[in-house]
């Protein structure tokens, strides 16, 4: 079984250049800890603190794939318009999970991303304005807020009398062709409504049953 070792240099018999996940960092100073196709290959005997530190390190591992899928979902969006999803299918990736992913990439330009804060911390707050997200994400990382605690510490704030209201955030400018945009109209019309107010009500609409609770900020 082909496998990839977390310590040291790329291995050159695993097909399509697959490299270690931190070939600069072994996962555990306490062992060597080797990641499989299928999981993970741990010693016989590993310290407690050996073994925290490797989950501490998968969790990152894990959370930078959310950024690097969204931002790769971005750039195939803009270079590869008509065949991108041809690859997220034959990879087997969700689409709609990238799409999420996307998102968020796109309401945080690398530079703003914390590192020290999950990819759901930052899920949670992408909805607000940027001196909004700013704000969340300052208090999450003096506070060492779990993404859990941020979501209940939104909520809460949203419930007191007086607080100011999400400022609203700017979507990216589509392209859409005019015989769409004749047909969302006429549509609109008909359940007599602006096209703004139809397009945001489709939307909604549509996230609620995709997402569920998951990232919203209310």
């Amino acid at each position: 079984m082909a496998r990839t070792k977390l310590t040291g240099a790329p291995d050159p018999t695993l097909r399509g250049g697959s490299t270690p996940i931190a070939p600069e960092q072994p996962l555990s100073t306490g062992g060597k800890i080797l990641l499989t196709g299928v999981g993970l290959q741990l010693p016989d005997r590993l310290e407690y603190e050996n073994w925290e530190e490797a989950g501490q390190k998968l969790a990152r591992i894990a959370d930078s794939s959310s950024w690097c899928l969204g931002d790769w979902m971005i750039y195939g969006e803009k270079a590869y318009v008509d065949r991108y999803r041809f690859a997220i299918n034959a990879i087997g990736l969700d689409y709609q999970t990238l799409r999420n992913y996307a998102w968020v990439c796109r309401r945080f330009a690398p530079d703003r991303r914390r590192g020290t804060l999950s990819f759901q911390h930052h899920a949670e707050v992408a909805s607000l304005g940027t001196a909004e997200q700013d704000h969340w994400l300052d208090e999450s990382e003096k506070q060492r807020w779990s993404r859990n605690k941020l979501r209940e510490n939104l909520r809460a704030h949203r419930k007191k009398p007086g607080a100011a209201a999400p400022q609203p955030a700017a979507i990216p400018q589509l392209s859409v062709a005019q015989e769409r945009i004749e047909r969302w109209q006429s549509a609109a019309e008909q359940s007599g409504r602006s096209l703004e107010q139809w397009i945001t009500a489709s939307l909604d609409h549509v996230a609620q049953q995709v997402l569920g609770d998951v990232g919203r900020s209310a």
